[in-house]
């Protein structure tokens, strides 16, 4: 930072300094660790010397604390992808499953609303169709803070739940599909070739939660890419050429990482287009009928508290993905005890 000229580049100058700032969060981190640890080391000296028994009920609140910090420090020494500092863009489309998909995808962007307030994350929303009759229909939402997509990277892919309908006046049980897609919001420019001929652009009506206007003008942007199927939408800035500059950011996002996939299957999955929002594709359930159950079926990590994790609670869940993606990524568990 010392060195001459290091002001001038700012794009290179504002990558340095959040290096220095992660590097630094690190550090200060371990420290932290190493003080508590020596805290406790402390206090059960003095209860020997003591005899005193009281301070056990401390210690044992302090261990506790320190093995959830060290859990976290463990799950972020696994945040190794280049983009993983990043925040993350998530986008929601409910599937197979009609009104109780859409009540689906409203349930599980309260999930990732609710885990980004537990981790001081603030919420933009990108873009919002409401459902025909309940619940949402798409929604596309950026997450903004260190690490987000380093976390959420392992959300993509399909949703299943199973439960009672609450639309339904039968009372049967019912499975619905949800397919969430997971991309990196990355500042600089990102270095893909786009032709400008393969690229279709629409403009519409701004319409934000309720189907009420957000403005009167064609403010809004959808994106296709033609030679993969690839559509994005943006309407959350007033300004059409806005919006267009955010789309083409996710676009180009999106279509780095198909680019860093190196077979037709994973490619496929990233698309969405190919593969189907429903039965044999999901990568994790969500069972409240005839028992609770949350499992992931590329990990085997499972919940049976269903409402703690659908109030946010997936930190189990992303440490089990990134430790399962460290280690080469094994094949799939078997889904075939939850129908």
């Amino acid at each position: 930072m010392e060195e001459p000229g290091f002001w001038e580049n700012s794009e290179s100058s504002t990558k340095t300094l959040r290096e220095l700032k992660n590097l630094k969060a690190g550090i200060e981190e371990y420290k932290n660790l190493e003080n508590l640890y020596e805290e406790i080391e402390v206090l059960i000296e003095l209860g020997y010397e003591e005899e005193d028994r009281t301070v056990l009920g401390e210690i044992e609140n302090l261990i506790n604390e320190l093995g959830e910090k060290l859990d976290e420090v463990k799950t972020k020494t696994l945040l190794s992808g280049p983009y993983d500092s990043c925040s993350a863009i998530i986008k929601l489309n409910a599937g197979v499953g009609g009104t109780e998909a859409c009540d689906w995808c409203s349930i599980l962007y309260r999930m990732y609303t609710r885990w980004a307030q537990s981790k001081s994350y603030s919420i933009e929303v990108l873009d919002f169709l409401d459902g025909e009759e309940a619940g949402i229909k798409s929604v596309t939402v950026q997450v903004n803070g260190e690490n987000a997509y380093g976390y959420l990277k392992g959300e993509h892919g399909i949703h299943r739940l199973v439960r009672i309908s609450p639309f339904n006046a039968a009372g049967k049980r019912q499975t619905s599909f949800v397919s969430c897609d997971v991309m990196p919001d990355i500042e600089e420019d990102i270095d893909i070739d786009l032709n400008p001929d393969d690229i279709k652009i629409d403009t519409f009506r701004a319409s934000g939660a309720g189907g009420q206007h957000v403005n009167k003008t064609s403010s809004a942007v959808r994106m296709t890419h033609i030679p993969t199927g690839v559509v994005v939408q943006c309407q959350n800035e007033r300004s059409q050429l806005r919006n267009k500059e955010k789309a083409l950011q996710i676009l180009k996002a999106k279509l780095l990482i198909i680019k860093q996939q190196a077979n037709v299957e994973k490619l496929s999955d990233i698309r969405g287009d190919v593969k189907e929002i429903g039965w044999s594709s999901q990568i994790r359930s969500y069972v409240m009928q005839p028992y609770t159950m949350v499992k992931d079926h590329r990990t085997a990590c499972e919940s049976s508290n269903v409402s703690a994790v659908l109030d946010g609670g997936i930190d189990d869940f992303i440490s089990a993905y990134l430790t399962w993606l460290s280690l080469g990524s094994p094949k799939r568990t078997d889904d075939s005890g939850i129908d």
